[in-house]
């Protein structure tokens, strides 16, 4: 199986936009070499904005670039984005609804080694809590080439986070990105599995494995977390009946919860949030994370078994 960053496709998607898109500028916090703006600071040195080891000023930079008609990028590893730079992306940034994209990368427990200090398992839930904000989990390194693309040509504030390693592809290169939409990857009539990020190819792996024990699942790539597409999954959960939901997030306040809220005001059903349970990461293997914090194919598999229990003891 063929595996990409993230972080390097949005560097790509840079480089294209710095070619294409004039008013777009980027500024990074002293990690360009990690979050991949270097690729754009090569086509356009000019509208490349390398504040240093000071997160809070490039969001105010950003903002006031932003105000005077610039589409902004500004980018720095998950943990600061939506940790230091909460009250500065919240007042100067979504309260007036400037077109800057905080695009993060570094999210996540597959960071592995630089431990919990770097492994932001909260960011979807800070981000998500913020209004006028528009909050994207790409699944694979072609969907955030797509989506970067996508945000520059959205006028509004936009997270979107991004991970470390390399992740498995699940499109051609030539996936189209519209915020706010959902794709339906594989159908089924047992059980709906909604991943976000990287844990929609394991939700893939995981949808496979149970066909051949002959259950059935809808697979739902959720990659805008906010904006939510209730369409898609009302269509699926009216079908199926019950759900997981996969993210390489903490349960608490990320996709699991905006599905979970949705559902429970409008079609109460088995619901299973696969996750980190409260709890922060460490250092280790990102395989050997996955499995300690329940994120595998396997745990996706329980998860959906035990969903279709619970929804087949509603219905006798």
């Amino acid at each position: 199986m063929t595996k990409l960053a993230q972080r390097n496709y949005y560097g790509k998607a840079l480089a294209k936009l710095a070619e294409t898109n004039p008013d777009v500028v980027v500024l990074d916090a002293d990690l360009a070499g990690s979050t991949k703006t270097s690729e754009f600071r090569k086509v356009a040195p000019e509208r490349f904005v390398e504040v240093g080891i000071a997160e809070q000023d490039m969001i105010g930079v950003a903002a006031g670039l932003a105000a005077s008609g610039k589409t902004v990028f500004a980018s720095t590893f998950a943990v600061f984005a939506s940790g230091r730079c909460w009250e500065q992306i919240r007042l100067a940034m979504a309260y007036p609804r400037l077109n800057v994209k905080v695009v993060s990368t570094h999210c996540g427990i597959s960071v592995g080694p630089d431990g919990a200090s770097h492994q932001a398992l909260e960011d979807l839930a800070i981000m998500r809590a913020i209004p006028n904000m528009t909050v994207i989990s790409p699944a694979d390194a072609y969907e955030a080439y797509a989506a970067t693309l996508a945000i520059a040509d959205y006028n509004g504030p936009v997270y979107m986070r991004l991970g470390r390693a390399d992740m498995p592809v699940i499109f051609d290169e030539d996936v189209k990105f519209e915020i706010g939409k959902a794709r339906l990857l594989r159908s089924g009539s047992d059980v709906t599995l909604i991943g976000t990020g990287q844990m929609v190819s394991l939700c893939l792996d995981a949808a496979e494995a149970l066909e051949k024990e002959g259950i059935s699942a809808d697979v739902i790539d959720m990659s805008t977390i906010k904006p939510l597409d209730i369409d898609a999954i009302y269509e699926s959960v009216t079908k199926t009946g019950c759900v997981v939901t996969a993210e390489e997030h903490s349960v608490i306040g990320g996709l699991g919860s905006a599905v979970s809220e949705f559902l429970s005001e409008n079609f109460p059903c088995p619901l299973t949030r696969i996750g980190t349970r409260d709890t922060f990461g460490e250092s280790g293997e990102p395989d050997e994370l996955f499995k300690k914090y329940g994120l595998t194919a396997e745990d996706i598999i329980e998860a959906a078994k035990r969903s279709i229990t619970k929804k087949k003891e509603r219905e006798q």
